[in-house]
């Protein structure tokens, strides 16, 4: 049996119950759809998130070099009309959190990321093999 190297399968495991009450809507429990897209140069991953703005989001490289992006909004609607003594509020809470083990040839001082359209891309660019080779250093035997 062949060891299975953790950048040759990293697609997601999505975590859904990252909510901090249990009384919460359970629907904003789902997680949003993840696409992971590679190419030679790059590795690209989309998330969906209608509605979100770049403010919504955190992006960061934890203390295992794992990709952790999280998300929060809270949005409340107010409607009210005088006259028929008729109020109404509706909050709104999403919270999101995702980890992702990232592959040895990412480039982690080159990772950028923009909302567009509904849609959080985040692109890991790929170090070059010689890239590779350098960071993985010979220790010498003495």
């Amino acid at each position: 049996m062949m060891p299975i190297r953790k950048n040759q399968n990293w697609l997601p495991g999505i975590f859904n119950d990252f909510l901090d009450n249990e009384w919460m809507a359970r629907a904003n429990a789902t997680a949003p759809a993840i696409n992971v897209i590679e190419s030679e140069k790059n590795y690209k991953v989309e998330l969906a998130a209608p509605g979100m703005m770049k403010e919504d989001f955190n992006i960061r490289i934890d203390e295992d070099n794992n990709l952790v992006i999280s998300m929060e909004k809270k949005s409340e609607k107010k409607e009210e009309r005088k006259e028929d003594r008729y109020l109404r509020r509706e909050f709104s809470y999403t919270k999101f959190q995702q980890t992702m083990i990232l592959p040895d040839n990412v480039d982690k001082e080159k990772i950028s990321a923009q909302v567009e359209h509904g849609v959080l891309t985040i692109e890991l660019p790929k170090l070059s093999e010689e890239e590779v080779k350098k960071s993985e250093r010979l220790i010498e035997v003495k």
